[in-house]
């Protein structure tokens, strides 16, 4: 039953090896090791540095499993680890520290996977068998170069301002004009309407996801995600009102990473609380998608955003999209907007309800149900922006960011609103 998992570990070393703090995680691990075939006495006492004293005199197995319950410093243990551990040497950890920091300062050091105790058999069969995947899976070089990925987050600075219209319409470009392998994923769990733009039930792929991230892999992603067609997948909710969102993100940071090794391009529907919560999830985010419209709260909401932007997410290039515009009734014109916020406006979108109400009819996103309103002409303009993007072309979007606060004046543009009507139309 082993043997086709056994035949892509390297042959001139040991599977496995698991250096362990306490008797309750061994007690879990020895049995799960027995059924994949390994010898549980290759199971030791002893947590992290004990694997580094005994690896810096023998060859390090295929895959290693260390606790690091007993360790001050993980990340510097993990790196005299690595120091000792041969090269492919597949390392998981086990901890009690529930920090998806740590977690993700973990994997970008190189480790596989971050098990919490205590341990569950069911947790250690799947992580241990995403490790063997990595010996059986094609390598990097073996196909075609690797392509660019895109991970494109559509963020509204106030809500109803189009930004979940403006993300299946954008992730719809991608996967069918274009023809690129695209992941949509609604992350406002109970109220997303991804799924319902795109005339799909949402299913339980997020909720579950959010419940069990250990079980995150190539395998979840393929079975949880709703297919809208040949190149567009979907990973949304619609979680009871009466559930909290009870999770510290690290799910969504592991569907990101999944979402890289499967799709060529990922959009992100992302509520603007999430930034607050989870600002973690832009970390490898490409470029921010700011929906906004021209109102004097959209205009506070837009520099707060570009503000928070500059300190948390430095490396995302940010896109601002003013959206429903109707020319001669914008509360703000588009001069004062874009001198509030010190930067231009990079699309403007024109209101058309008749079309929003023609795709709300048809089941279909805004773009496909209107291919040729001047709404959708302006967002094919976006999409074919972000797919043609560099980091040279995403640099030419970001502008020159002083303290933005200090140039918004809500009282000079508050002033200019109520005398408008009292002037002949301008412009």
């Amino acid at each position: 039953m082993n043997a086709p998992w056994k035949s892509g570990l390297p042959g001139n070393r040991d599977a496995f090896a698991a250096y362990i703090c306490d008797d309750a995680a061994l007690d879990v691990l020895r049995p799960v090791v027995i059924e994949m075939g390994w010898q549980p006495e290759k199971c030791n006492k002893g947590g992290l540095r004990n694997a580094v004293q005994s690896l810096s005199v023998s060859a390090s197995p295929a895959i290693l499993v260390v606790d690091l319950s007993e360790s001050g410093d993980p990340l510097n243990d993990i790196n005299a680890l690595a120091e000792v551990c041969e090269p492919g040497t597949v390392v998981i950890a086990i901890g009690q520290v529930n920090d998806v920091r740590l977690y993700r300062d973990l994997i970008a050091s190189g480790i596989h996977d971050y098990m919490l105790k205590p341990l569950n058999a069911q947790q250690v069969h799947d992580s241990l068998n995403q490790a063997l995947a990595v010996f059986t899976s094609p390598k990097a070089g073996d196909g075609d170069a690797v392509k660019k990925h895109i991970s494109t987050a559509v963020v509204g600075t106030r809500g109803g301002v189009g930004a979940s219209t403006m993300a299946t319409s954008l992730a719809w470009l991608f996967s069918g004009e274009h023809d690129s392998p695209t992941a949509l994923l609604d992350l406002d769990i109970h109220f997303g309407t991804g799924a319902l733009a795109l005339d799909l039930e949402p299913g339980r792929g997020l909720t579950d996801a959010i419940d069990n991230p250990s079980r995150i892999d190539g395998l979840f992603i393929e079975r949880a995600m709703t297919r809208a067609n040949e190149k567009l997948s979907i990973l949304s909710a619609e979680a009871p009102i009466s559930q909290p969102l009870m999770t510290d993100g690290s799910a969504f940071v592991q569907l990101e990473e999944e979402f890289r090794q499967a799709f060529e391009m990922t959009v992100i529907d992302m509520p603007r609380n999430m930034l607050i919560n989870f600002p973690h999830l832009l970390a490898d985010v490409n470029l921010v998608l700011l929906t906004c419209e021209l109102t004097l709260a959209s205009a506070r909401d837009t520099i707060r955003v570009l503000s928070w932007l500059k300190t948390n997410a430095a490396h995302a290039h940010p896109m601002i999209v003013a959206n429903k515009v109707q020319p001669g009734v914008a509360e703000i014109s588009k001069a004062d907007f874009e001198a509030s916020i010190e930067r231009k406006i990079d699309f403007v979108v024109p209101y058309d309800i008749k079309a929003a109400s023609n795709a709300a009819k048809l089941g279909q996103v805004f773009v496909e149900a209107n291919r040729s309103s001047k709404a959708s002409a302006v967002i094919r303009q976006i999409g074919e922006r972000i797919m043609g993007a560099s980091e040279e072309d995403l640099a030419s979007v970001t502008e020159e960011k002083k303290s933005l606060l200090g140039g918004f004046d809500l009282k000079s543009l508050l002033a200019k609103k109520e005398k408008a009507p009292a002037k002949e139309p301008a412009e």
